[in-house]
């Protein structure tokens, strides 16, 4: 396969040649000939000079044909009119053309554009769009004319090439009019047919502005046609039709109906067929204008299989008869002229259009112009009422033609689309469309639907089209719904009647067939696009359509499949319109605007009317047969009988009820083999007489059931009494006769209902009057069989016959007499003297003998006289107890046990036996034979109100005893309320529940009480448990937790032999609950809390076990044994916090947590913690809400440092090589805070960073806490930062960027191949598709920090944007930086993009692709590449370092010299000491060796002071940087002892060091008579190293220590002073030394943003002396406070260098402008700070300022 060629670069390199340019050329003759003149439609001359007529504004236009006589048959010499005028037509040719219209002149514009191929009107309101319609008369004539007012242009061609010329004519030739002059080509052309010339003129007249278009023929004025408008009528728009097109192109605005006639007249001789006269026009030429031709071999063969002639159909014939009738009456008279009119209704659309600008300039370009704002669209149609007057006043020979001629001018068969004029496109329905901004193809025939936007543009145009219709619909239905409305009004009637309806259906019918869309031709798009519209225009699917309820909207109308007599209010479509309208209807339900009857609207209609008797009957029948077969299921049958209410007469005999029946109260049905059939029913139960045809099944169908017995007799007997609508006939408790009817029907059913029916019917008829005897209606318990005769005036049943006796026993009817009245008439006391005297009549029987009679006749007392009997009192107690008579149930049994308790006895003269027929009586009665425990409980307890304690006793003893054998063990004895139960070490007089004593000891503890110890081993008998509840002891530990730590552990220790019984819902709550006392570290065990005012309780689950070292200041442990321990294990406590516990603690209270830790490291090392357990506490979504709102997160700003030196910031470190400490100094300080997410940003946009890090509080930039940190919402520098990209001009020349495009597509893949794909945003195919290069002028960025109000501008080289065309574009200038490239690369390519990746890329762009192919780019390549520029870079180093000790040696033989030669030199005079500055360290400190008086360096003159020489400090000049010899003799002076005092020592107290500081301040003292040893180089070395080592960083945010005075023993008058400090930290300098402050600086953040510069130069200096030292960073610290002598201390190792004493000593000479300047004040701070720093490191060796310490200084 062959390579793929670069076009795009071979045509620029084409375009760019220098040979000639050429321009295209046209044949005018071939391209007016082959294309501009060869349209496919017929008078297309005549429809563009017509069009152009109309585009002038021209009333009036005159066609006139001009012919020539033929050659061949002479013209008739005869007076004739008719003759004369068919010799034209059969024989005469064309000659000219002449078209006149009275429009506007031609313009000096409109005579250029006629002379300029495919320049069309710009006026976007005329229909002339291409600007080559003229040119169709190219068709016919060769060199047209055209005349217009003043002004005449010809045309005429030399040789292809067409030509015109102009002429002004003078005021005689001159004309208003226009006038085209068209000469045909060729002569012999017959005259054209006229009847489709007059169709076609006719039609052409409908829509356009015309008033009048005329025909001649020679002198024969053929045709007339005219058109008059009424005035327009404005249609209201409907609500619910949404009058904007589906993609908004399109809205209309208004629309107007406006009537309008058409007046035809035309000679006869255009109806006429010449063929119809044929035989007698021997001399007539066969084929001419209107001949028919000669017959053909189709119409010979048709003839010889054509049937018979009475095979035809009589309409046929009667239409050929018919044609033949017309032909011979226009033969007649064919100069005669006729007349026609026909009506039309035009609705008039108003559209506004809005489209975009590259739309209209897209249609612009296609028809040269703009898209209208506004324009119109038509409708036309015939009502029917138009239609029925059209052609009704048709007059003259050739009247029946008047079809004809306006045949395309009414819609009879199908309309078509006008753009301006008849198309060949028709629209589906029977209405045109007039659509004169609907842009046809260039031959006008149809719609263009193929080009890009002009398709969009005439689809919109089709749409408005169908919306319009839709709005012309609805207008035509509100002429029905008006006529409808008149008709309703005259006949005074207030609703539609069948004949309203019927006097409109005609009208209705033709409208619906008017709207019937078919398939348009020869496009169905067109019809299909504006039927869609006009269907879906409405917001809801409705429109308005005829029902038999008048013109109403669809959703309200439904088709009828059955007859629903019930429900006629339903409106339903008329069945003339359906079978009329079919098609239409069918459509209707197609698109779902109508629906056929369901149940809803049987619901709705039921709901607005009642039904009539016979109604109700049909629509009961309907409904079952619906729901039998499943047409309707149960739901829906529930939903009709809910509304159905039916009006019938009164259905029962003498009842009250009748007039309303809710069917909704309906539920039953009678089975008349069960009940009266005729009798009265419930109203929830439908009359027989309405269900008598239904079965079972249909009724069941309902939802009804059979109406039982129960509930029918519960009916009859509540609305008995009169309460109902019962007569007195039909009341069950009052008529005798009526109950002798229902308590037979009961009988009979008596043994089929259920015992719970029976109860029922028991309890029903018990208590109610409803027994006939003979004393009248009684009650079934005062009513008695006959066959009871104990006395006569019993009231015995009588008249119920075929009742069962069993039934009347269950009702109550009596066999035997009532206990009372037993108790009446045998127990009456007689009558005697004595009893009248005291008026106390004694009794018959005592209780004795009435029990004794009872129990005799036990068997035969009713249930109800026993239940009497028990509630009678009847016995008396003994000794008189509670005096009176007593229910036998109140009495026990005369025991001896139960009398020593107080309980009432029977009073029983003789011996009691139980199992006597006497005592078994008693026993049924209820007599007792024991107490029952609350009876007993009550005796205790009143026994300790009366302080009968003997009586407790015997009670418990009682209790204890018969507990088994009374079945005391079933009672539940610590349900008791009343207190009765003594407790240990409590006066007996005070009882206790057995809920409020236990017997465990141990309870005692939560101040629960303890049994009395002799009724522990009955505990269970009186209900008392071991322990107290488990909740009860923990609303006793909640509400008072332990105070000591005994206390605490025998409180917890109590629960931890209880953990069995704590359930999850107690463990929760001890969780939460603060009991855990948190002691001081110094409390003792027995202490009450009280006496501590820090002793504070937490919960357990906030509280741990032992000790922890990391946690310990920031959790509670405790430790309080083994078993409390155990117990609070149980309740969350732990040995260590989880890390959602610690995330609480860190959420919770930061603030807290980081000044515990005292160090930001270690808060930050919690932080890492948490970040690695992120999925874990993600779990925890009240945890993971929190922090995502609390303010615990890490961040620091940057304090930008301030300038030195007036407005212009200058380095402090003069030497301009060392850039590293530059940016140092200059990079700020860091101030650390605790932030939340929303105030904390994630740096991954570096450039961003270093513009405004002064404005943002930045996450830690590690891996781990940038991941954390994101997860919980903190947003990206990159999502605040707004980049607006401002690019220049595209430049000619792009081809740097096509090769940057190759190169990067390349690149990147290999770039790519080792990103994981969880980074990779992008990949390679992704930019081979989606992004472009193009070269550019210039690029600028603007960044914008969102809510800071800061932004930074700079130039680019590149920049990627993305264009809604083209994509992602990327941007460079001819001379692009390959890193800013790689830059805005990494950002599409990767998720999160790092430096690194930047780099690596810009490396992958800039190393040759050759190369890289070669060297088979990989992994092991590019270590390989490292290991040797590591290598290079140590060799470098290495040779460095060689040339520096070369250097040093040179420089220490040189000094050896000089020493060498100065050695017998006398010595100078010590120098005046001066006074001593305030924060000096004493006489042996170091700012005495090298300050002058005004605090100056200044060199020693004494050469021979110097002690050092080589080891440790050999290299310390190189390091500081002091090359020239004043410098290095100034470094010496303050490596030696300048004093006097010095130089007097003796050359062992010089050298020899004192020994180490030891811990407790004393050294090994010399011993007398020994030499003293000598210590080694290597041990001094060693105490040297060991100084340094000791060295360590300060971990704690604070300082304290008090001032202190140590008396110095070597002289009896020297103290040694250490200031108090009282510090604490701040934040970290740029170098990464921390800085403290004393507590009395009150803005902590002016100081930091006031001194950062100073503070980082400051920390730059101490760093360097440091790494002479090879000390830690970590160790050396700055502090500051206002005032006070201190220049630097030794905290245990940790130096701190006062930033005071640096401000005002070094600093002022740092602002120098001149740079001599500042490198002597950067000289002289290092080696004043080196010599503190001596001073500091002496103290990790010796504590005082003594001369040990002088020495290791």
């Amino acid at each position: 396969m062959t390579a793929a060629v670069d076009y795009a670069a071979l045509r620029e390199q084409t375009l760019g040649s220098t040979l000639d340019e050429e321009a295209v050329t046209v044949n005018t003759r071939a391209l007016i000939d082959k294309v501009l003149a060869r349209y496919s439609g017929e008078w297309t001359v005549l429809r563009e000079l017509l069009q152009n007529a109309a585009d002038a504004s021209a009333s009036s236009v005159i066609i006139k044909f001009e012919t020539l006589p033929s050659p061949d048959v002479p013209v008739p010499h005869t007076t004739d009119k008719a003759s004369s005028v068919k010799h034209v037509l059969l024989h005469h040719t064309l000659k000219r053309l002449l078209v006149r219209n009275n429009g506007q002149p031609f313009g000096a514009n409109d005579w250029s554009r006629l002379k300029r191929i495919a320049e069309g009107n710009p006026d976007e309101t005329k229909i002339g769009a291409f600007g080559v319609g003229f040119y169709s008369v190219f068709a016919d004539c060769e060199e047209p004319f055209v005349s217009s007012g003043k002004e005449a242009m010809a045309f005429y061609w030399k040789g292809n090439s067409l030509f015109t010329r102009r002429l002004q004519l003078s005021d005689d030739h001159g004309s208003s009019e226009t006038c085209f002059v068209l000469d045909y080509r060729n002569t012999s052309a017959p005259v054209p047919a006229l009847l489709p010339l007059c169709q076609f003129l006719a039609t052409s007249l409908t829509f356009v502005g015309l008033e009048t278009i005329e025909l001649w023929v020679d002198d024969w004025k053929v045709l007339a046609v005219s058109k008059k408008a009424a005035p327009s009528v404005p249609v209201p728009l409907p609500k619910d039709v949404d009058t904007k097109t589906k993609e908004n192109v399109m809205k209309v605005m208004s629309v107007d109906r406006q009537n309008a006639q058409l007046d035809a007249k035309w000679m006869n001789i255009v109806g006429w067929k010449p063929s119809s006269d044929f035989y007698t026009n021997s001399g007539a030429r066969e084929i001419g204008p209107g001949a028919v031709s000669a017959p053909s071999l189709r119409s010979f063969f048709s003839r010889l299989t054509a049937g018979p002639p009475h095979s035809q159909t009589a309409a046929k014939r009667a239409a050929r008869e018919d044609e033949a009738a017309a032909q011979k009456a226009i033969f007649e008279d064919l100069a005669g002229i006729s007349e026609a009119t026909v009506f039309l209704g035009i609705s008039t659309a108003s559209l506004r259009t809005s489209v975009s600008a590259s739309f209209a300039e897209e249609l612009e370009r296609a028809t040269k112009k703009p898209p209208p704002k506004t324009t119109k669209l038509a409708i036309l149609t015939s009502s029917h009422d138009e239609s029925s007057a059209s052609l009704a006043s048709a007059s003259g020979s050739a009247a029946r033609k008047a079809v004809d001629i306006f045949a395309s001018v009414l819609p009879t068969k199908a309309g078509k689309i006008f753009i301006g004029f008849p198309t060949a496109q028709t629209t589906g329905l029977l209405a045109h469309i007039s659509a004169p901004s609907v842009i046809p193809t260039v031959e006008r025939e149809s719609i263009d639907l193929n080009a890009r936007m002009v398709k969009t543009w005439n689809y919109e145009m089709l749409r408005a089209a169908g919306i319009v219709c839709r709005i012309a619909w609805s207008g035509e239905m509100n002429e029905i719904r008006d006529k409808i409305s008149r008709a309703v009004k005259a006949s005074g009637r207030s609703k539609v009647a069948k004949e309203d309806v019927m006097s409109v259906l005609n009208a209705a019918i033709h409208t619906l067939k008017q709207f019937t869309f078919q398939d348009s031709t020869p496009s169905s798009l067109v019809g299909q696009t504006i039927e869609e519209a006009f269907w879906t225009c409405n917001k809801k699917a409705s429109l308005d359509i005829l029902s038999t309820r008048g013109v109403l909207p669809s959703y309200e109308v439904r088709i009828a499949t059955e007859d629903l007599s019930f429900v006629e209010g339903i409106p339903v479509l008329p069945e003339e319109l359906m079978n009329g309208a079919n098609e239409f209807v069918r459509k209707l339900k197609d698109f779902g605007l109508i629906s056929e009857i369901t149940i809803w609207d049987i619901q709705k209609e039921l709901e607005t009317k009642a039904l009539s008797a016979d109604q109700l009957g049909e629509f009961l029948r309907w409904i079952s047969r619906k729901a039998v077969i499943g047409d309707v299921d149960g739901a829906a049958v529930k939903i009709l009988l809910d509304v159905a209410v039916a009006t019938i007469e009164e259905e029962t005999v003498g009842s009250k009820q009748g007039g309303l029946l809710v069917l909704a109260e309906v539920k039953h049905f009678i089975n008349p083999s069960k009940l009266l059939a005729e009798g009265p029913v419930p109203p929830n139960t439908v009359p027989y007489r309405f269900i008598k045809n239904m079965s079972r099944l249909d009724l069941e169908a309902l939802g009804w059931e059979e109406l039982q017995v129960v509930p029918w007799l519960r009916w009859l007997i509540e609305n008995s009494g009169g309460r109902g609508c019962l007569t007195a006939e039909q009341d069950i408790t009052a008529s005798a006769s009526f109950a002798a009817q229902i308590l037979p029907v009961i009988s009979k059913q008596w043994d089929a209902l259920s015992q719970s029916s029976k109860g029922t019917v028991t309890e029903l008829l018990s208590s109610r009057t409803v027994i006939p005897t003979k004393l009248g209606m009684r009650k079934p318990p005062e009513a008695y069989f006959p066959s009871v005769k104990l006395f006569d005036d019993l009231p015995v049943v009588i008249g119920l016959q075929g009742v069962k006796e069993k039934f009347l026993v269950a009702l109550g009817v009596r066999k035997t007499v009532e206990l009372g009245v037993v108790f009446e008439r045998l127990m009456a006391a007689p009558v005697t003297p004595n009893s009248k005297a005291d008026g106390k009549p004694g009794p018959k029987w005592s209780h004795i003998d009435l029990i004794r009679y009872l129990a005799s006749v036990r068997d035969d007392i009713p249930s109800g006289d026993i239940k009497r009997l028990k509630e009678t009192p009847i016995c008396p107690a003994e000794d008189g107890q509670n005096n009176g008579m007593h229910k036998v149930s109140e009495l026990f049994e005369p025991k001896d046990q139960l009398r020593s308790l107080g309980l009432p006895i029977i009073n029983w003269p003789g011996i009691y036996s139980s199992s006597s027929i006497e005592g078994k009586f008693l026993t049924f009665l209820g007599l007792r034979s024991f107490p029952t425990v609350p009876e007993l409980v009550d005796i205790m307890a009143k026994s300790v109100a009366q302080k009968d304690f003997a009586k407790r006793e015997a009670a418990f003893n009682y209790f204890v005893a018969n507990h088994h054998i009374n079945g005391y063990i079933r009672f539940d004895v610590s349900s008791v309320k009343v207190p009765f139960l003594p407790v240990q070490g409590e006066d007996a007089s005070k009882p206790y529940l057995p809920t409020q004593c236990f017997t465990n000891d141990r309870a005692a503890i939560l101040g629960f009480k303890v049994l009395r110890r002799d009724l522990h081993p009955h505990a269970s008998k009186f209900g008392v448990t071991p322990d107290p509840p488990m909740q009860d002891c923990i609303v006793k530990l909640i509400k008072d937790p332990p105070k000591t730590r005994r206390e605490t552990r025998d409180m917890f220790g109590y629960f931890s032999a209880r953990l069995g019984e704590m359930g999850p819902n107690s463990v929760e709550r001890l969780k939460n609950a603060e009991i855990v006392p948190i002691f001081p570290k110094s409390d003792t065990a027995n202490v009450p809390a009280e006496k501590h005012s820090s002793v504070r309780y937490v919960p357990p689950r906030l509280c741990f076990l032992g000790d922890n070292q990391m946690y310990g200041d920031i959790f509670d442990f405790v430790d309080f044994g083994q078993e409390a321990n155990t117990f609070l294990l149980k309740c969350g406590s732990k040995h260590e916090p989880s890390r959602i516990e610690l995330a609480q603690m860190v959420v919770r209270e930061p603030n807290r947590t980081l000044a515990t830790f005292q160090s930001y490291e270690k808060y930050l090392d919690v932080l890492r913690i948490l970040a690695s357990e992120l999925p874990v506490l993600k779990k925890d979504k009240t945890l993971y809400k929190d922090m995502k709102s609390a303010r615990f997160l890490l961040a620091y700003k940057i304090i930008p440092p301030q300038p030195l030196v007036g407005e212009k910031t200058q380095a402090l470190v003069p030497d301009g090589d060392d850039l590293d400490e530059d940016e140092e100094i200059g990079e700020g300080i860091k101030d650390w805070s605790l932030v939340n997410v929303n105030e904390a940003v994630i740096v991954d946009d570096f450039i961003s960073y270093s513009l405004f890090k002064t404005k943002l509080l930045v996450a830690p930039q590690e891996e781990l806490l940038e991941s954390f940190y994101s997860g919980l919402g903190v947003s990206q520098l990159s999502f605040i930062v707004e980049e607006d990209y401002r690019i220049g001009t595209i430049i000619s020349d792009q081809r740097p960027a096509a090769k940057l495009q190759k190169q990067v597509l390349e690149r990147s893949r290999l770039f790519l191949h080792d990103q994981g794909s969880e980074k990779i945003r992008h990949d390679a195919r992704w930019l081979e598709k989606h992004l472009s290069v193009q070269t550019v002028r210039a690029i600028s960025l603007r960044r914008n920090l969102r809510g800071h109000n800061v932004s930074d501008t700079e130039a680019r080289t590149a920049a990627v944007t993305q264009d809604p065309r083209r994509g992602w574009v990327l941007w460079v200038t001819s001379k692009y930086d390959l890193f800013q490239v790689s830059q805005v690369l990494v950002t599409l390519l990767l998720l999160r993009p790092r430096p690194h990746s930047t780099m690596m890329l810009e490396m992958l762009l800039g190393t040759d692709l050759l190369k890289l192919r070669t060297r088979g780019y990989n992994v092991d390549r590019i270590l390989r590449a490292k290991e040797a520029e590591a290598r290079v870079a140590e060799d470098r180093r290495l040779k460095q370092l060689e040339e520096d000790r070369k250097r040093i040696r040179e420089q220490e033989e040189a000094w050896k010299r000089a020493e060498n030669s100065l050695s017998h030199e006398k010595r100078p005079s010590t120098q005046e000491k001066d006074a001593p500055m305030p924060g000096a360290f004493g006489p042996d400190s170091p700012d005495h060796h090298g300050l002058g008086a005004d605090n100056q360096i200044v060199p020693n003159s004494n050469p021979g002071s110097r002690r050092a020489k080589g080891g440790l400090f050999s290299s310390l000049t190189r390091h500081l940087g002091f090359d020239d010899g004043a410098q290095n003799q100034l470094f010496h002076n303050l490596l030696g002892n300048g004093s006097s005092t010095d130089a007097g020592r003796s050359a062992h107290d010089g050298d020899v060091p004192p020994p180490p500081y030891t811990e407790d301040g004393r050294s090994t003292p010399h011993q007398p008579g020994q030499p003293e040893s000598v210590t080694a180089p290597h041990q001094l070395s060693q105490n040297l190293v060991s100084a340094i080592q000791a060295s360590r960083s300060h971990d704690s945010s604070n300082l304290y220590s008090p001032p202190a005075e140590n008396t110095v023993k070597e002289t009896a008058s020297y103290c040694d002073e250490r200031p108090g400090q009282d510090i604490f930290f701040l934040s970290t300098s740029s170098p990464g030394i921390k800085i403290f402050v004393a507590h009395s600086v009150v803005d902590k953040s002016a100081f930091l943003t006031t001194h950062s510069t100073a503070l980082n130069a400051f920390a730059s200096i101490l760093l360097d002396c440091a790494g002479v030292f090879a000390l830690p960073p970590q160790s050396i610290h700055i502090f500051y406070d206002e005032s006070g002598s201190t220049i630097a201390f030794n905290r245990q190792g940790s130096l701190f260098c006062n930033f005071r004493f640096f401000e005002q000593l070094h600093l002022p000479g740092l602002k120098e402008h001149e740079r001599p300047k500042r490198v002597q004040s950067a000289s002289e701070a290092t080696i004043y700070w080196w010599v503190v720093l001596c001073h500091e490191l002496a103290h990790n060796l010796v504590g005082d300022h003594s001369a040990a310490h002088s020495f290791y200084t």
